[in-house]
């Protein structure tokens, strides 16, 4: 008796697709991380600048970045770009450019109504920008009411200092309950998501972002590295990696990243790397063919264990 076994799923998802934050105008899938940027001002131009012309255009920040990587103080990062944009005028408007707010270092975290707005304001002026595309709540502030981000949002919309409103490292009930307090809709979500952190296509943070609608930005796409050192890795993840970025002719960095890439709320990966070159390999990860099988080989091998 013949069993009717169905065909090999062998078709690919599209990598390359434009991502479309609320009604910014359309980002590549790849965004550039200013986490690290900590170097001298010609570095900045020479990486940023790399960034953009690979078709990155979707610049995200944060006003902390800077107390670490070498950085100088709070806000240091943010100077950096304000700086490059002083230099080249035409750059800002070749970029959607997002940063985020919320965290005090020692206190930790603020979300009232007057810090958002003092904090958007300060970050305007260290980027040298009228407006910034996409603001962003860097961490859950659990001793401030909905409301007050609602009113912080709402006056940095209403006065042209923002686009696009999101949040960041929030559960998926912080999401909600803020956007039931909204009168607006969230644009983006900021998790972290790799092929060794799979929580967000598990807790409901990615499946939220399908219903709705809301553009998920992966941060640490490489796992702060370690996907490129192996350091911390299973084994098998790596081998699996490799062997299919021996097939596809490209890292395993970028094999990494294409599957970040492949998960149907359509993320935006947020790559951190201040070598240009690495950069342009990177960029590799949108022409990276992945089937559906080669999909969940790295889930298996990511878990350690078969799924059922």
């Amino acid at each position: 008796m013949s069993q009717n076994i169905p065909p090999v799923n062998t078709a690919t998802v599209t990598l390359d697709e434009p991502r479309r934050i609320g009604q910014l105008p359309p980002v590549s899938p790849l965004a550039f991380g200013c986490w690290r940027l900590t170097g001298t001002d010609e570095e900045t131009s020479a990486t940023v600048n790399a960034a953009v012309d690979l078709g990155m255009n979707l610049i995200e920040t944060a006003d902390v970045y800077g107390l670490d990587w070498g950085g100088t103080a709070f806000g240091s990062c943010e100077e950096s770009l304000g700086r490059l944009f002083a230099r080249q005028p035409g750059l800002r408007d070749r970029v959607v450019l997002a940063t985020k707010a919320g965290i005090i270092p020692g206190q930790p975290y603020d979300s009232s109504r007057d810090y958002l707005i003092s904090a958007c304001e300060a970050s305007l002026r260290r980027l040298n920008t009228d407006h910034v595309d996409l603001y962003q709540i860097h961490r859950p502030d659990m001793f401030t009411h909905p409301d007050e981000v609602f009113a912080a949002f709402s006056s940095l919309r209403g006065r042209g200092l923002v686009g696009e409103v999101g949040v960041s490292n929030h559960t998926v009930s912080q999401t909600q309950l803020l956007e039931a307090r909204l009168s607006f809709n969230l644009a983006t979500v900021q998790p972290e998501f790799s092929v060794a952190h799979l929580d967000p296509m598990r807790d409901g943070t990615l499946d939220h972002c399908m219903k709705k609608s809301l553009v998920p930005l992966a941060w640490s796409p490489l796992a702060g590295g370690r996907v490129a050192t192996g350091e911390g890795l299973r084994p098998a993840l790596l081998e699996v990696l490799d062997n299919l970025a021996a097939r596809e002719g490209v890292t395993r960095t970028a094999v990494a990243v294409a599957f970040v890439l492949a998960h149907p709320s359509r993320p935006v990966a947020i790559l951190g790397t201040q070598n240009p070159a690495r950069l342009a390999e990177l960029a590799r990860a949108t022409s990276v063919c992945l089937t559906r099988s080669d999909l969940y080989r790295i889930v298996e091998a990511s878990d350690g264990v078969p799924l059922p």
